[in-house]
């Protein structure tokens, strides 16, 4: 999971509710901040620079903003 960097609390808090392992949830918040809209790009371009998404993979992408706004997309890279 790569979701939109906003808040560390935030990003833990979805990815334990959903159950998805800590390793899984890709993190560079405490590095960059808030972006705002850039986050998300940012953290899959960091991941893929990493290693942690390699061809094949599933990637989820998840993003929200002030009031109702959000987005997600799930893709095999």
């Amino acid at each position: 999971m790569i979701p939109h960097q906003a808040n560390l609390r935030i990003i833990d808090a979805v990815a334990k509710r959903v159950n998805i392992p800590d390793e899984r949830v890709f993190r560079n918040v405490q590095k960059f901040g808030n972006m705002s809209a850039a986050t998300t790009i940012i953290a899959l371009d960091q991941a893929l620079g990493e290693g942690r998404v390699k061809r094949g993979d599933l990637v989820e992408l998840i993003a929200f903003g002030a009031g109702l706004t959000w987005g997600a997309a799930v893709l095999r890279w």
